[in-house]
């Protein structure tokens, strides 16, 4: 691309498949005028080191761009090409016609039906089928009798609550030289006010009886309830302070769903919880519905949602009171954030529910519009498939007129939200454009949510994770480093280039991202057509003096180290190095990234990071991400679409 009319430079020429340098053209500079060379400057020489002289025909190809792509294009190159000293390539690249060789040889050919190499997922991984959202939210405590461990069981529905009092507790933990954390006894006199930890767990913060200091109540066991997130650096220090400034209401959100049915309120819900989860907030989903079903039975007619239906109503508000109940009760005992999903589509609903939260906790209300008829008819297809309202009922065109008759009730009623606070997303779902709206917005964690919601949609499109292929330092058991891939690691980056080939061949706007470490850049460079991005983000956890050591190294010259990753390796941080919740907070720029997408992404990446990156999307807790199965030479593909996350995995080579 030419962006003077007048450009000096020279020709490069880059061995093919080596990693050497270039060699720089002989002679002066050329230059290029309106897009074309001299007459006499066809012929371009290169010197070896071996000293042999080499002469190569070129040619010059320009292309006129408006002026917008560019600007665009200037700025791409101001923000990405930063050439990398060590692998003499930019952050940004593009092979844009297939490279010859051995890729397509039978070592690296793949059979035709790519199903060949699918391999079951693990029983914990994201839906491996359409699950109505839903089903997936909280359990009506309020709606369960019983103090030993009971059930309520209504129309074939049931639902099982333990007694709390024989879940496990953990004891909290001892000190840890690199975890950084403190039993619960432990004070530190010598500290006025705020005591914040070297590691990144975020303790409890509780005020001494004995002085005016603050002491760490720290639990990682299943029963934990932290009123701080687990979360690293500034996520933690901006979450203190807002709970040691703020209202004592202001400690506990509750984002309140607005609108009407099939608009998407659920999964965004779904969506917003699996995010803040693994930010390490301890959030809940509370689906009104769901108490509905409970209480009063899954087959109600479009009648029971008649405003002018008295028994209906009272019947709706009650099950709503009790969900929002139940949310007030799980944030007086640690929770967070509660996501409370329902239509409350009048001032008097959402009047009740502010009335119910004065003093306990903040509201924030999501209201979700759309205008696009053909989404909303497939929504409400989707609706009949999926909703247990529905499952009883064996005519879908009978139960799609009912659902109709539904949305009919709630139109003749709905009210706009216009009071408090609050966020609106008009015509979002579709993913091209649409608007957001704030009111009276503030706050780190609203503001983090805000920018969720602006990059999200419901666009279908796959996203391709992949650890790098084998490299020289998985082969002798070292940890981190900088090595290539092995033979062994060659031949899945062939591989793996024929099966994005055939998985991506329609799909022109993909791209291929990698971390800025050579062994995913290698795995990586068959691949053709594509552009590749390097991300930082995408860098293995780094070991800090434990770079390039094996475990067995490591347990026996720094064995306290050793040990303490051992107890907790969610918070252990290497020294001088990383612990994952430092990596979930750097990645957390990525998954904005892939939210936004609107085309399929392939994400070569380490196992540290893909285990953080593949926990966000199957909503697994944090802290289960160290010990998530991330074998090499496996492909994951992540479908995100409108019925929610489904996984999918390919075992192209063992």
């Amino acid at each position: 691309m030419v962006y003077s009319e007048t450009l000096d430079f020279k020709f490069l020429l880059k061995p093919k498949d080596s990693d050497t340098p270039c060699f720089v053209e002989e002679g002066p500079s050329r230059l290029l005028i309106g897009g074309a060379l001299g007459e006499d400057a066809r012929v371009a020489l290169f010197k070896l080191d071996s000293g042999e002289v080499l002469e190569y025909q070129v040619f010059v190809k320009a292309d006129r761009v408006s002026p917008f792509d560019l600007a665009a294009s200037w700025r791409a190159y101001q923000d990405n090409f930063r050439p990398s000293a060590v692998r003499w390539m930019p952050d940004v690249s593009i092979n844009s016609a297939p490279q010859t060789g051995g890729e397509n040889g039978a070592s690296a050919g793949l059979e035709l039906d790519l199903e060949h190499y699918v391999v079951p997922a693990p029983s914990t991984s994201a839906n491996s089928g359409q699950v109505y959202a839903a089903n997936m939210t909280e359990n009506p405590r309020s709606l369960i009798s019983g103090s030993g461990g009971s059930s309520y069981s209504n129309k074939g529905m049931e639902v099982i609550v333990p007694d709390p009092s024989k879940v496990f507790q953990s004891s909290g933990m001892a000190e840890s030289k690199s975890v950084g954390t403190f039993s619960p006894l432990h004070r530190q006199d010598s500290q006025r006010g705020l005591f914040v930890d070297r590691g990144v767990g975020s303790p409890r913060l509780v005020k001494s009886s004995s002085s005016n200091i603050f002491s760490s109540d720290l639990n990682l066991g299943t029963g934990t309830k932290n009123s701080m997130p687990a979360a690293a650096g500034a996520v933690a220090a901006a979450a203190v302070a807002d709970q040691m400034l703020g209202l004592k209401e202001d400690r506990h959100l509750a984002i309140v769903l607005v609108g009407l049915p099939a608009r998407g309120k659920t999964f965004t819900a779904a969506k917003l919880t699996r995010y803040l989860r693994w930010l390490g907030h301890d959030t809940k989903h509370f689906n009104v519905g769901k108490y509905r079903r409970l209480k009063h039975g899954a087959n109600q007619a479009a009648d029971f949602f008649r405003a002018d239906n008295p028994e209906g109503m009272e019947a709706r508000n009650e099950v709503a009171a009790l969900a929002f109940e139940d949310m007030l009760s799980w944030m007086h005992e640690g929770g967070q954030v509660g996501i409370f999903d329902a239509t409350n589509s009048n001032k008097r609903r959402r009047n009740m529910l502010m009335k119910l939260a004065e003093g306990k906790c903040k509201i924030i209300f999501l209201e979700t519009i759309c205008n696009d008829r053909n989404i909303i008819e497939r929504n409400i297809r989707l609706k009949i498939q999926q909703s247990p309202d529905y499952a009883e009922e064996p005519d879908f065109e009978a139960g799609l007129e009912d659902f109709k008759n539904r949305l009919a009730n709630y139109e003749k009623v709905y009210e706009p939200v216009g009071e408090g606070s609050y966020i609106k997303m008009i015509d979002k779902v579709s993913g091209h454009g649409g608007q957001i709206q704030v009111n009276n917005i503030s706050g780190y964690l609203p503001g983090r949510i805000v920018f969720f919601l602006v990059n999200t949609h419901l666009t279908p499109r796959p996203i391709l994770l992949t650890r790098h292929g084998e490299s020289q330092d998985n082969v002798r058991g070292r940890i981190g480093g900088d090595t290539a891939i092995s033979e062994k690691g060659e031949i899945y980056s062939k591989k793996l280039a024929n099966f994005v080939r055939k998985r991506l061949k329609s799909e022109r706007a993909a791209s291929i991202w990698t971390s800025t470490l050579q062994r995913t850049i290698l795995t990586a460079s068959p691949i053709v057509g594509f552009p590749k991005i390097q991300w930082r983000a995408l860098d293995e956890i780094n070991a800090g003096v434990c770079d390039g050591m094996t475990y067995e190294e490591i347990k026996k010259n720094m064995p306290e180290e050793y040990e303490s990753r051992k107890k907790d390796k969610l918070r252990y941080r290497y020294p001088r190095g990383e612990s994952y919740l430092d990596v979930i907070q750097r990645l957390e720029p990525v998954i904005i990234e892939l939210e936004r997408q609107r085309a399929p992404v392939v994400v070569i990446s380490h196992q540290a990071v893909l285990r953080a990156l593949y926990a966000y999307f199957a909503d697994r807790p944090l802290k289960e991400v160290p010990h998530i199965e991330m074998p090499l030479h496996t492909i994951i593909e992540i479908q995100m679409g409108v019925t929610g996350v489904v996984e999918k995995r390919y075992k192209l080579m063992d």
